[in-house]
C-alpha cells in the first residue's frame, strides 16, 4: 500500500501534524505511520544560487562586471540546512511515496518553501495543499478533510518565485554598484531604501523645523476649567505675547455668560480584531517590544502553545464559517483574569457585525484570533503573557457592546471672548470594559493634549453666569514632528500612499500590504539597524550619517514606494494567472540594467564620518565606529574582510546618579560601568555596592539579555550576510 508524504515547514508544525495523522515512528528528519509520513523543512532549505555560481569572475565585486542577468535563475541548496534537504529529496523520491501534501504556511513565501525544494529535488508526483490558519488539532483535522489541488496554487508560487528573482537582480545590482562606486559597504533593495528614505525625510523636517513661541489661555470657575479659543479660528495657540497678556488682564475677575449647552450622545464602536502589524505597533507602544520580537512570541504562541491562529496575516476580519467557533474560542479563553468578561459574552448570543465577519477582506488568512485550546497562563513566559493579553482582550473588545456615552460641550462668552468646556458622561462601558483596568493608549501624547481634555461638568443651563476665578497664560513651544519608532513606522510602512505621487499606484498600494508584507517589515526594520544606516536612541528610530548620504546615492525610483506597489500590483496579477511571470523578469532585467547605469554616471560622493585611529588587526585599514543594536562597535569599512568588535554593551544596570541604563565597557578585569552623564565605575565596586548581589553569572545574564541579531532566510540576505555594516 502505497504512503502519503507530507512536507511541514517547521518541526514543531510537523510533529503536530504527524501526532494527529497517527505517524507515532521517528525516523531520521521524519515522523511515518501506516499511511503518511511526516517531514519537514527548517525554513528555506533551497535558494536562488549566489552570482558566482553563474561566473567565477563574479566572486570579486567589480564595476564593470555589472549588471548580473543570468539567462535563467539557478537554485542551490542551503549548506546548513543541506543534511535535511537530503532526507527531504530521498522521501519524495520512495518508491512507497504515490503523492506530496505540501503543509508549509499557508502564504506567498510558504509556498516557495515547498516549490523550490520540490523543483531542486524533480520531483513528478501528484501534489495537494493543506491550507489551514491554526495549529490546533481540530484545524489540521478539518484541514486534511478539505485538501485543495496543489495545481490551484501554482500561479501563487510563479508570484512568489518573481517577487524573489525580481528582488535578487534589483538587490545584488543596485548593491554592488553602490559598493563597487563609492568603497563603502551600502545596500539597497525596493523595500528597505523607501523605508529608510521614510525615516530621513521626517530626520530632515525635524532639523529644518524652527520652534515658534505661543500661549494659551485656561480660566477657571467654579467646578470646572476652560479653555479660551479664537472665535473665527477656533485656535487655541497665541503666537502674540501681547495679546495674551491683553487678553489674561482684561479677562481677570470678570463675569461670563453661558451662550450655548449641547449634549449629544455619542457611540464609539470596538476595535478591528489585531493583524500582525496592529498587535506588532500596540506591543510597541505598550511595551516597547520590536516588531521581530513580537513576531517570534506570536510564532511561539502559534506553534508552541497553539493559543493563537496564524500570525502572519494582513486581514482584520474574518469569514462566516468562522462564526460558530466563535463561543467555544471564549470558553477556552474563560480563565484567570478574563473569565468575567467571557463569561458575560457566553450568557447572551454572540455579537457580530461587518466590523468583524468580512469574507470580502480575508485573503490568505483571517485575522488573528485565540484557538479554542485550553489556556494555562502559567506555562507562558512573561512576554508570551503580555502578547496573548493583548489578543485575549482585543478579541474580547470586538465581540463586545459599543461604548456608549453622552457628550456634553459648555460655551461661555466673558467679554466678547470665547471659552469652551467639555465633558463626558458614560452610559455604558460595552467593549471598553475589556481595558477598564489599563489606561486607554501607551502613546505620548503632546503638549496641547489636556486642553480639551473631558472632564466632570456640574449642572450648567443656557444663561448661568460664571465669574472666572483665575485665569492664567500658559507658555508652550511649537514642536517637530516625532521621530518614528517602530509602532509608527510600521504604520508609515502599511500606509505609505502619502508618499506617492502617483494617483493609480497610490491606489494600488492602499489595496496591498503597503511596503513590505506583515511577515517580512520586522526582518526590513533590523536590515536596517544591522546595516547601521539607522539606530535607536531610546524608542525612537534615528538615521545615521551612513543612512542619510545613503539615500542621497541611490536612483530615484528606489527611493519611492511608488516602485513596490507597481510590483505589487504585477504580482497580484501574476498569482490570480492574469500576467505572464516571464514578462515581468524581462522588465526587472531592464530595470536592474538601467539602475546600474545610473549609479555608474553618478557625480556624488560618499564620506565616512566615524574613522577611528584604530587599526583593523585582520587587513589594516581605519576601523569605523557604529551604534549595533546591543552597544558600540567597531567594524572594518572592507567588505570582505568583515572584522568587527564590540567596545560596549548596553546592560540594564541603571545609574545611581540618574537612573538611566549604563554601559559596560573593557574587557577581563578592566570591565566597568559607563553612563552618558560621566558617571563611571568599576565592575569591582559595582559588584561592592550592590552588597555583592552581581555575581559573573548575573553579568553574563545581562549581557544575554539582549535580543540576538534577526536571520533573514532569503537569497539576497544570504548573499549579503558576510558585510552587514
Amino acid at each position: 500500500m502505497g504512503k502519503t508524504l507530507v512536507l511541514a515547514e517547521k518541526p514543531s508544525v510537523a510533529r503536530d501534524i504527524a501526532r494527529t495523522l497517527g505517524c507515532s515512528q521517528k525516523g531520521n528528519g521524519f515522523l511515518s505511520g501506516p499511511k503518511y509520513i511526516v517531514t519537514w523543512a527548517l525554513g528555506h532549505l533551497v535558494t536562488l544560487a549566489e552570482p558566482e555560481a553563474y561566473d567565477k569572475k563574479y566572486k570579486t565585486w567589480k564595476m564593470e562586471d555589472l549588471p548580473m542577468l543570468p539567462k535563467e535563475m539557478k537554485l542551490t541548496v542551503i549548506r546548513g540546512t543541506a543534511k535535511q534537504y537530503g532526507v527531504v529529496k530521498s522521501l519524495l523520491h520512495r518508491t512507497d511515496v504515490q503523492e506530496l501534501i505540501i503543509a508549509t504556511d499557508a502564504g506567498r513565501e510558504g509556498e516557495l518553501v515547498a516549490r523550490w525544494i520540490l523543483e531542486m529535488a524533480g520531483l513528478h508526483k501528484p501534489i495537494k495543499r493543506l491550507w489551514i490558519s491554526s495549529q490546533t488539532d481540530r484545524a489540521i483535522r478539518e484541514g486534511f478533510a478539505n485538501l485543495k489541488p496543489g495545481k490551484d496554487y501554482e500561479s501563487l508560487y510563479h508570484s512568489a518565485q518573481c517577487r524573489a528573482e525580481a528582488d535578487w537582480l534589483v538587490g545584488l545590482n543596485v548593491t554592488r554598484a553602490l559598493t563597487c562606486k563609492y568603497n563603502a559597504q551600502l545596500s539597497a533593495g525596493r523595500v528597505q531604501t523607501p523605508t529608510l528614505a521614510i525615516i530621513v525625510a521626517r530626520e530632515m523636517e525635524i532639523q529644518k523645523f524652527v520652534p515658534k513661541d505661543y500661549r494659551t489661555i485656561r480660566a477657571t470657575v467654579e467646578g470646572f476649567t476652560l479653555n479660551w479659543r479664537d472665535k473665527k479660528s477656533g485656535q487655541v495657540r497665541i503666537f502674540q505675547k501681547e495679546r495674551a497678556e491683553d487678553l489674561v488682564k482684561r479677562l481677570s475677575g470678570e463675569t461670563g455668560v453661558v451662550r450655548e449647552v449641547s449634549r449629544e450622545n455619542g457611540r464609539e464602536q470596538p476595535p478591528l480584531a489585531y493583524d500582525l502589524t496592529e498587535l506588532q505597533r500596540d506591543a510597541n507602544r505598550k511595551y516597547g517590544y520590536s516588531a521581530k520580537q513580537t513576531l517570534n512570541i506570536m510564532q511561539r504562541l502559534y506553534e508552541t502553545h497553539k493559543l493563537v491562529t496564524y500570525p502572519r496575516t494582513d486581514s482584520r476580519y474574518i469569514t462566516e464559517d468562522i462564526v460558530p467557533t466563535l463561543k467555544e474560542r471564549l470558553r477556552s479563553i474563560a480563565v484567570g483574569p478574563y473569565a468575567k468578561w467571557a463569561g458575560e459574552l457566553l450568557r447572551s448570543p454572540i455579537r457580530t457585525t461587518g466590523r468583524l465577519v468580512n469574507s470580502s477582506k480575508v485573503t490568505d488568512h483571517h485575522a488573528i484570533l485565540p484557538t479554542e485550546q485550553f489556556v494555562d497562563l502559567g506555562s507562558l513566559s512573561r512576554e508570551e503573557r503580555m502578547i496573548y493579553d493583548l489578543i485575549v482582550r482585543r478579541f474580547i473588545a470586538v465581540l463586545s457592546a459599543p461604548f456608549t456615552f453622552e457628550k456634553i460641550a459648555v460655551k461661555l462668552d466673558v467679554q466678547g471672548e470665547l471659552f469652551t468646556a467639555r465633558g463626558k458622561s458614560v452610559q455604558s462601558m460595552g467593549w471598553r470594559k475589556a481595558y477598564e483596568d489599563q489606561s486607554e493608549s501607551g502613546e505620548e501624547e503632546d503638549g496641547d493634549s489636556d486642553l480639551d481634555r473631558d472632564q466632570v461638568l456640574p449642572a450648567v443651563q443656557k444663561g448661568d453666569r460664571m465669574k472666572l476665578l483665575d485665569v492664567r497664560a500658559i507658555s508652550g513651544k511649537t514642536k517637530p514632528p516625532a521621530r518614528y519608532t517602530e509602532a509608527t513606522l510600521l504604520s508609515a510602512m502599511e500606509h505609505p500612499g502619502k508618499f506617492i505621487e502617483d494617483d493609480r499606484l497610490r491606489k494600488v498600494m492602499s489595496e496591498s500590504s503597503g511596503l513590505g508584507t506583515p511577515a517580512t517589515r520586522a526582518d526590513i526594520i533590523e536590515k536596517l539597524f544591522d546595516s547601521f544606516v539607522v539606530e535607536r536612541r531610546g524608542r525612537e528610530i534615528v538615521p545615521t550619517s551612513k543612512g542619510m548620504q545613503l539615500i542621497q546615492l541611490v536612483p530615484a525610483d528606489l527611493k519611492s514606494p511608488g516602485l513596490t506597489a507597481n510590483w505589487e500590483e504585477q504580482l497580484q496579477q501574476i498569482a490570480k494567472g492574469q500576467a505572464r511571470p516571464d514578462e515581468f523578469i524581462m522588465e526587472m532585467r531592464k530595470y536592474a540594467s538601467s539602475l546600474v547605469s545610473e549609479v555608474h554616471a553618478s557625480n556624488a560622493a560618499y564620506r565616512h564620518d566615524n574613522v577611528t585611529r584604530e587599526k583593523c588587526p585582520q587587513c589594516g585599514k581605519y576601523l569605523l565606529e557604529v551604534n549595533g543594536k546591543k552597544g558600540k562597535m567597531r567594524v572594518c569599512p572592507d567588505r570582505e574582510c568583515g572584522y568587527r568588535k564590540g567596545i560596549s554593551l548596553l546592560s540594564n544596570a541603571r545609574c545611581p546618579v540618574c537612573h538611566k541604563k549604563m554601559e559596560i565597557r573593557g574587557e577581563g578585569d578592566h570591565k566597568m560601568f559607563a553612563c552618558s552623564c560621566g558617571y563611571r565605575e568599576k565592575l569591582s565596586d559595582f559588584k561592592r555596592r550592590k552588597g555583592e548581589k552581581v555575581d559573573k553569572r548575573e553579568v553574563r545574564k545581562i549581557l544575554n539579555r539582549q535580543e540576538p541579531e534577526a536571520s533573514i532566510n532569503t537569497s539576497l540576505a544570504d548573499a549579503l550576510s558576510k558585510w552587514k555594516k
